[in-house]
């Protein structure tokens, strides 16, 4: 049975008043397709009996499995491989020279998902920095799905997983092998802090960060809370920091005071 029509409905306002996430009238599929499992799990017999059923008295518990249940989650190691050699070429070169004094850094992924980008960014540094030994560098991990952050702290991997842009060499380096999985250094995971933020909600005591990744996440909103993202997370970046959006996003159409620069192959935002 497909999904009706004021069952769809009432997910896409359920999902825009938690998340902010806007569902277009073709996602009824996906829908379908990602409350499957949950309504199976709850013992309904269709996604439509299972919506019908919690509509009546929502629970927090279950509005919030809905929500990270339709979230997108798609994430690799190293994705846009040429952004992060601009990272390792320029931009973390950049923000050392920016703190000599200090020895420290933050950057913040703000869309982690399972971990890939975090753990990339860790390697990265440790890899290919060694004069940073004895800095103070902070990476944190943020993600509205806590399903998702919990298999990022885990730091276990499936041979799929490892398999997409991980180089040989770093999963080497970085990862041992525990039967059919991979489990990343217990040194390099304690680096990253992960947490759970809805960027549509309120982000909490964040520190001001040198580098922020916000890749392949405000494509999911309207105009309105794309602004007011933004808005609050200039109010997060140093003045010489790198603000990183994800190649289909930008800030065309938002009033939002940041410049657009370009480093390379790669464009960047950054406060005026």
């Amino acid at each position: 049975m497909s999904l009706n029509k004021k069952a769809f409905q009432y997910i896409c306002n359920l999902v825009f008043k938690q998340a902010a996430i806007i569902l277009s009238e073709d996602k009824e599929y996906l829908v379908e397709t990602r409350l499957s499992p949950l309504a199976a799990k709850s013992g309904f017999g269709s996604v439509n009996d299972f919506i019908h059923s919690i509509s009546k008295s929502p629970t927090e518990a279950i509005k919030q499995k809905i929500t990270e249940a339709i979230t997108t989650n798609e994430t690799s190691f190293f994705r846009d491989q040429y952004l992060f050699e601009e990272i390792r070429d320029s931009i973390i070169p950049e923000i050392i020279k920016n703190n000599e004094d200090s020895r420290g850094f933050k950057i913040w992924c703000a869309a982690s998902s399972t971990g890939q980008e975090p753990y990339s960014l860790a390697m990265l540094i440790d890899d290919s920095f060694p004069q940073l030994d004895g800095w103070d560098i902070e990476i944190i991990a943020t993600d509205i799905n806590c399903d998702v952050l919990s298999k990022a702290k885990s730091g276990i991997f499936s041979q799929i997983e490892v398999n997409r842009g991980l180089p040989a060499r770093l999963l080497s380096k970085y990862f041992k092998k525990e039967g059919a999985f991979w489990m990343i250094d217990e040194g390099l995971k304690s680096r990253i802090q992960f947490s759970q933020i809805n960027l549509a909600g309120r982000w909490g005591n964040l520190p001001i960060f040198d580098l922020v990744l916000m890749r392949n996440v405000l494509i999911y909103f309207n105009s309105d809370t794309k602004q007011e993202i933004l808005k609050k997370a200039k109010q997060h970046l140093k003045p010489q920091g790198f603000l990183l959006l994800g190649t289909a996003e930008s800030l065309v159409g938002l009033d939002v005071d940041l410049s657009k620069k370009k480093q390379g192959k790669v464009i960047y935002y950054a406060t005026n």
